[in-house]
């Protein structure tokens, strides 16, 4: 007798930006200016944006420059890639679309608002010495 066709995991793609290219290995001191000048020559930028850290403030290391077209950016990975800028060798690439971390679930007194099922109870306040009395006296 004949099987059912498996079916087939899902794959992830990572969708590549046409016109978008990741340049890392940048000098912390690199700035946006630097980075427009050196890709100006690939074909007309559309923007340049330098991550910085959440916490210091501080350039993350690598950037994102946009172009208005494939060619220049195409352009531009051809030329530029391993090209030293501030002493260090850029690698400059297609930039991929950021992988989805799922849906994210509000979170209310440390535990997860929207979990599964009517048996669930949260995790009950107070040291381990007063969860074991507690459990004693049920």
């Amino acid at each position: 007798m004949g099987q059912a066709p498996r079916a087939r995991p899902k794959e992830r793609k990572k969708e590549v930006i046409q016109t978008k290219l990741f340049v890392g290995n940048l000098s912390f001191e690199t700035t946006s200016e630097q980075v427009r000048a050196l890709f100006a020559p690939a074909g007309e930028i559309v923007n340049v944006f330098i991550p910085t850290d959440r916490d210091t403030g501080r350039p993350r290391g690598f950037a994102f420059v946009e172009f208005s077209t494939a060619e220049a950016a195409a352009a531009a990975i051809a030329k530029l890639d391993g090209h030293e800028l501030d002493g260090r060798n850029l690698r400059v690439n297609e930039a991929t679309e950021r992988p989805s971390r799922g849906p994210s679930l509000p979170r209310a007194g440390g535990f997860n608002v929207h979990a599964p099922g009517p048996e669930f109870r949260p995790r009950p306040k107070g040291s381990r010495r007063n969860l074991r009395a507690r459990k004693r006296s049920l």
